[in-house]
């Protein structure tokens, strides 16, 4: 559903405005930022259990025959490491190595799951099938038909274990499953966006209200909390994990974006090889760099990054005060030259250069379970 200024509404939405949620525009959706507070959401995921709608993502289908050799050529990742039962993180490039997306593709055994930005959701779609041509393949856009929650913290997995009536502990980092919980047919996979353990939850979107409530009401006890983009924001900014459209765009390749490790050139021809594998033998000339502010100011998205001479080299591409570490961190591109930890340089805030130093990424070191 959409509302009158032709934003889209999740299953959700009146259970959001029910709970004194703020909503706010996100990539053509109508989403909350916010509950409690973002501080408050923060912490309750770092320290107990927070839940997510995250109903706006993208889930596009991939079946037939050719569904593996098809998503080989698609992403950088070597999808045939992906057994039955996993899922893992791959990117879509153009053929000059730029980021179309970053995507988590998961096998299900009789077909792929591919989970997209949001706002990219048209375009992937779009990309794939014009990738898919001359493939016995099918992609089919399940987004409007699928819900999707994410369960996030140290407490996710014995609520969500109560609520499933099953054990999840034997369920791997990055495993997936068919289940049902409460009741409700649904994909279970432990993944996430926040640097804690916990899972993400797929079912009809006509069963989303249902599985919310009920994870919600289970929850009282746990100390979960409803949380919003916001507090999505920073778990995920704290961990150092990309963010499209400000960490990664079609402009950034994934050597500099420290996103190598999801490029593999010995898989067989991929779309943007030819380019990744030239980028990779040549160097970057600038790295995606994580930085503690030294002075007084907070670095915000797009801020210009100079160099102690005062020469702009870069810009912010995400920056706030660390909930967990109460520091005023950022992340963003400068020259490989500026890029090693205790390096210095400046972040113009409203005009004025204040001091920042390069420190270690992540930030928060992520507790998945593995």
């Amino acid at each position: 559903m959409s509302n009158d200024g032709g934003l889209r509404r999740t299953p959700l939405y009146e259970r959001h405005v029910a709970l004194g949620a703020r909503m706010v525009e996100f990539g053509g959706w109508e989403m909350p930022v916010q509950y409690s507070g973002i501080i408050d959401e923060h912490r309750a995921v770092r320290e107990a259990v927070g839940l997510f709608d995250i109903s706006h993502m993208g889930e596009v289908e991939v079946r037939g025959p050719d569904a593996l050799p098809f998503l080989q050529h698609l992403v950088t990742y070597d999808v045939a490491a992906i057994q039955p039962g996993e899922a893992n993180y791959a990117l879509m490039c153009l053929p000059n190595g730029g980021i179309i997306d970053d995507t988590f593709i998961y096998n299900l055994g009789d077909y792929y799951l591919i989970v997209v930005n949001a706002a990219n959701t048209a375009k992937d779609v779009a990309w794939m099938h014009e990738c898919a041509k001359g493939f016995q393949v099918m992609v089919a856009d399940a987004s409007d038909r699928t819900g999707m929650l994410a369960l996030q913290g140290p407490a996710a997995e014995g609520l969500l274990a109560q609520v499933a009536g099953a054990d999840l502990a034997a369920l791997p980092f990055h495993g997936v499953r068919r289940g049902t919980v409460s009741g409700i047919p649904a994909i279970v996979a432990r993944t996430g966006y926040t640097g804690e353990d916990g899972f993400e939850l797929f079912v009809a979107a006509d069963d989303v209200g249902r599985l919310w409530d009920a994870l919600l009401n289970a929850g009282r006890n746990a100390g979960l909390k409803p949380c919003g983009l916001g507090a999505r924001d920073s778990l995920r900014f704290e961990a150092c994990l990309a963010l499209y459209g400000h960490e990664i765009t079609e402009e950034t390749n994934p050597y500099e974006a420290r996103l190598g490790w999801v490029v593999k050139l010995d898989k067989g021809d991929f779309i943007g090889r030819d380019a990744l594998q030239r980028i990779k033998q040549e160097g970057v000339r600038r790295r995606l760099t994580g930085f503690e502010m030294v002075g007084r100011g907070i670095a915000r998205s797009e801020y210009e990054i100079r160099d102690l001479e005062g020469m702009p080299v870069g810009r912010v591409t995400s920056g706030m005060p660390s909930p967990t570490l109460e520091k005023n961190l950022g992340m963003g591109y400068v020259p490989v030259t500026l890029s090693a930890e205790g390096s210095e340089f400046d972040v113009v805030v409203r005009d004025r250069p204040v001091r920042a130093r390069v420190v270690k990424m992540p930030f928060y070191r992520p507790r998945y379970k593995k």
